[in-house]
């Protein structure tokens, strides 16, 4: 079956996915609550989508799409408020974060669904230990060939993203050492990592995509796993690194980031991606995983050696006047301070100190996800 057309998107729209943690109130642990939580939002109206994942104890939630951070977050905030109601209701806790600081992956449930269970049965215990949690960002695309520029393009920023949305830094009960522990779960998954260097639409889909089919490894783009992917389905590309962050506030702000870089891509004024951008990327990647903001990164086309949160703060600064422009201003504040102050990774940590126990983690993080910001 060959890839659907690419469906032309309004250029710049967003939409966010947000992987959720359905905890008990007892113990702080997961519970394999999804099915109980889907019956009852399904009894009247949900102000998003909201749908299982993998193992019970995740639900998805989905935004419409948007143009701007103003409406992005007001539905954020109305689907948090609809989550934390039915979880009340319950005595289920919902929160972020990339991890849960002390689950284990073998006492997990894969929920009832054909692809859940044909994804379980591929991949082993991998598909159990996937009980983790993910933002996924989509913009908005005019046409292949621009999903495919800006796919490639922003593969020097994805390091951003990972350290700015980090919320993974425990498992199992124990400190990792990483911001971003997370990431190490999804590259287990031999069609993880980047994209194939392809730059148009039709090379992609006549191309490499047609290949990959012939081989039988995939039926469709749900079988790549990679940081960034094309969704022809919804004429959009979709940044996959970051963790769920521990508030819809981070959320928001993140999804803007990513269209005001779209946006300065766009007007094609930097060098254009090459292949040799790719030499540096696992290896920055690492860094962002490993130590946030306080990495330091390759630039792939100087090779000139970057603190990250300077980056980030030179990034930023770089793209006010598109986020004036996009009406996000508000949104890159809020990265602005999160420079300063930590990620949500050092929060937990902080957490940890201060409470004593993973379970203080995760009680931290519940209260963190009801609370309406401002957050750093």
């Amino acid at each position: 079956m060959a890839l659907e057309a690419f469906s032309v998107s309004a250029a710049l729209t967003l939409g966010v996915e947000l992987e959720l943690q359905l905890v008990s109130l007892s113990d702080f642990d997961l519970i394999d609550a999804s099915p109980d939580m889907l019956e009852l939002l399904g009894r009247a109206r949900f102000p998003g989508n909201v749908v299982p994942e993998i193992t019970e104890s995740m639900i998805e939630i989905s935004t419409d799409v948007h143009t701007s951070h103003v409406g992005l977050l007001a539905q954020l905030r109305d689907i948090r408020d609809a989550l934390i109601r039915a979880g009340d209701t319950l005595n289920v806790g919902v929160c972020g974060g990339g991890t849960h600081p002390f689950q284990q992956w073998s006492q997990r449930r894969i929920f009832s669904k054909p692809r859940f269970k044909q994804v379980s049965a591929l991949y082993g215990y991998l598909a159990k230990q996937f009980t983790i949690f993910g933002q996924h960002v989509h913009v908005g695309c005019a046409s292949g060939d621009d999903a495919m520029f800006l796919l490639h393009s922003l593969n020097r920023y994805v390091p951003h993203f990972i350290a700015l949305a980090a919320s993974s830094p425990f498992v199992q009960g124990k400190d990792t050492l990483f911001n971003s522990a997370r990431l190490n779960s999804v590259f287990a998954f031999p069609l993880s990592g980047r994209a194939p260097f392809v730059l148009d639409w039709r090379g992609f889909e006549q191309g490499y995509f047609a290949h990959m089919e012939r081989t039988g490894i995939v039926k469709s783009m749900k079988d790549f796993y990679w940081d960034i992917r094309p969704k022809p389905e919804y004429g959009t590309i979709e940044l996959r690194v970051c963790d769920t962050p521990l508030t819809v506030e981070r959320a928001a702000a993140l999804a803007c980031y990513l269209q005001a870089l779209c946006a300065h891509l766009l007007e094609r004024t930097e060098p254009p991606p090459a292949e040799n951008d790719y030499l540096v990327y696992n290896y920055n990647r690492f860094q962002a995983c490993r130590f946030g903001m306080d990495g330091t990164i390759v630039h792939p086309k100087s090779y000139q050696s970057l603190s990250l949160r300077e980056d980030i703060l030179a990034t930023l600064r770089y793209l006010e006047p598109h986020s004036d422009q996009l009406g996000s201003r508000a949104a890159l504040d809020h990265l602005y301070q999160t420079t300063h102050e930590g990620s949500d990774a050092s929060y937990l940590r902080q957490q940890y100190v201060e409470r004593g126990s993973p379970e203080g983690m995760v009680d931290a993080a519940l209260k963190r996800f009801r609370t309406t910001g401002p957050f750093p």
